[in-house]
């Protein structure tokens, strides 16, 4: 592998590049024209530009990446999350022209991209699954029959959907059909796929999810969970691990619930399995993410293992060098995502030039972001601006960490929703580690 072409932007684009100038991998930045100025096209060793700033034209434009990749004769491509990073048919053109792409084969995510298809694969494995639909849905008589079945509340969700999109959670069977359309229609306009599946919605759980590494010779480790249950709008915004209420027996259970699951399926790569736990400490299989990640830094504080130079390693044919049994976790840390929104104005997105920046350190802190003094956040993609990480010893020490610098942090020139995230590390029942899905709309008025 000699030059890695990067399909994305911001934070993750420079996670991606800085691996690759450790392993000595020349890189390729693609960027849009909203995008000039990121830093990410300047730490590469070149940059292409790849259309307007819409995402649509630009970094969903396969046609442009694989001419990009070609032109500069990238022979892998690295998806990063979000936009490409789980399209089957992105992948398969990668493979169809012989250009390495860094994640599963094509036919495996396509296989494990259809939530309900994935649901029926792990439920043959006998592992546990939520009560739901078997197959995807487009018809307004059949979901609601299936709903009625299931017995409310549910839980509706498109079936190529991620990042909190094309969910909604329906209490009443009057209001079905309406938040089916609006389902059907968000899965459209967001992943090109109206289908829909529809599940038992399981109140107030915890969002428990498993890392693991697959290579292609059938050899899979998981390294640990990660507890992503501070959420807003199905959206995670703070994670940790690990999670204090699983025992060495159910922690243990899930991370090999995991490795068989990516067995089943030949996966190669770096993978994470989602689970849901009840209150009564019951894991139920939610989805399957083919890809790296937001939240990939924990697990690497914990465990010391660069998860994306795994992914490149074993897209380059080679063999795990690490067995379970030499995996070793150490430690507690928790992440904060500082996104570009103002949480007293109903989280409005707060694009704009960034006229003053301190990023905080110190011992224990990872900081991972592309803005600098002066950088001009664009209002077409997310808002997520930098990911805090704090490790410690012990998640007191994790906790005492990630306040520290929060406080410390200083963006000016734009709203952000650093403040919002200081009170929640503050809040007693999240210090005490009461915390599941529901905890910002149990503990914040907004």
């Amino acid at each position: 592998m000699n030059k890695i072409l990067v399909a994305n932007r911001s934070e993750i684009a420079v996670r991606i590049i800085r691996a690759c100038k450790e392993m000595n991998i020349k890189t390729v930045a693609v960027y849009s024209e909203a995008d000039k100025d990121a830093i990410h096209t300047k730490l590469a060793d070149e940059a292409v530009c790849i259309g307007p700033s819409e995402s649509a034209k630009s970094y969903l434009n396969i046609k442009n990446i694989i001419e990009a990749a070609n032109i500069t004769k990238a022979d892998s491509i690295h998806p990063g999350f979000g936009f490409l990073s789980e399209n089957s048919l992105f992948a398969k053109i990668c493979e169809e022209s012989n250009i390495k792409f860094i994640g599963p084969k094509s036919d495996v995510i396509e296989k494990l991209g259809q939530k309900s298809n994935a649901k029926n694969i792990v439920k043959k494995l006998g592992i546990p699954v939520i009560p739901g639909s078997d197959k995807c849905v487009t018809k307004e008589y059949e979901a609601k029959k299936i709903a009625d079945k299931i017995g409310y509340p549910v839980i509706i969700k498109a079936a190529s959907g991620g990042g909190g999109k094309g969910i909604r959670i329906v209490y009443d069977p009057q209001n079905f059909i309406n938040d089916f359309n609006v389902v059907k229609t968000e899965a459209k306009i967001s992943f090109n796929d109206e289908s829909v599946y529809i599940e038992k919605y399981i109140e107030n759980p915890r969002h428990i999810e498993i890392q693991f590494l697959a290579d292609e010779y059938g050899n899979v480790v998981h390294l640990g969970e990660r507890d992503c249950s501070i959420q807003r709008n199905n959206q995670k915004i703070i994670e940790e691990t690990p999670c204090i209420v699983l025992s060495d027996k159910l922690r243990d259970e899930m991370g090999k619930a995991a490795v068989k699951i990516a067995k089943a399926v030949n996966y190669s790569s770096c993978g994470t399995v989602e689970f849901l736990l009840d209150s009564s400490n019951k894991y139920y299989f939610m989805e399957i993410n083919t890809r790296i990640q937001v939240e990939h830094p924990i697990t690497e504080m914990r465990t010391g293992i660069d998860l994306v130079k795994k992914q490149i390693k074993i897209a380059a044919g080679e063999k795990l060098d690490i067995t379970q049994k030499d995996i070793t976790f150490k430690g507690h840390a928790i992440e904060c995502r500082i996104n570009a929104e103002n949480p007293k104005q109903k989280f409005r997105p707060s694009p704009g030039k960034i006229t003053g920046l301190y990023i905080p350190g110190g011992n224990g802190i990872r900081v991972d972001t592309a803005i600098y003094d002066g950088y001009v956040v664009p209002p077409c993609y997310d808002s997520m601006l930098m990911k805090i990480i704090a490790y410690g010893a012990n998640r007191n020490e994790a906790i005492a960490k990630m306040r520290r610098a929060l406080e410390e942090l200083v963006i000016e020139g734009i709203d952000t929703n650093q403040d919002f995230l200081l009170e929640i590390i503050r809040n007693p029942n999240f210090i005490r580690g009461e915390i599941d899905t529901s905890f910002i709309k149990n503990n914040f008025k907004l």
